[in-house]
């Protein structure tokens, strides 16, 4: 991977806010010419220091109203265990992060549902998927202080 200089640090923070904006006007913000920009672009596409380009979607406009956090853990654990649990969360449609962590939990779960009788479903189907949980709990996101995407450069 190519070292990442300050004119490539600059893109990625104004994509990072922007990723729809034109080549032409993101050269100009970085003082190059199009050109230039389109390939440091493309560069940072294939060595995948960019991984996508995503819109991002009001969850209340979707009737997602609830924010939970689950921590789980296991009785056991295994490399057969982690790649079951990885296999079987990533078809969660509800599940939108799910990390392996270090501490008192194994697992620490991020989901959006409409409400609070969905969770008590998805916290069935979650602990179907992992049959060596023993212990979890759940957290109900009150307000949402700040949730981003972006990466400090």
């Amino acid at each position: 991977m190519t070292e990442l200089d300050k004119i490539d640090r600059k893109i990625l923070q104004i994509l990072q806010r922007e990723a729809r904006i034109p080549i032409t006007e993101l050269a100009q913000r970085v003082g190059l010419s199009a050109t230039p920009v389109s390939e440091r672009v493309r560069r940072m596409e294939r060595e995948k220091v960019i991984s996508g380009y995503h819109a991002r979607v009001n969850p209340e406009a979707l009737g997602l109203r609830v924010l939970v956090f689950v921590e789980l853990r296991l009785a056991q654990k295994s490399s057969e265990i982690f790649d079951s649990i990885r296999k079987g969360l990533a078809h969660v449609p509800e599940v939108l992060e799910c990390h392996l962590v270090a501490g008192e939990f194994d697992y620490l779960i991020k989901a959006r549902i409409p409400d609070m009788r969905d969770y008590r479903d998805l916290l069935g189907r979650i602990l179907l998927k992992l049959p060596n949980a023993v212990e979890s709990r759940s957290y109900v996101v009150m307000e949402e202080i700040k949730e981003t995407l972006q990466l400090s450069l």
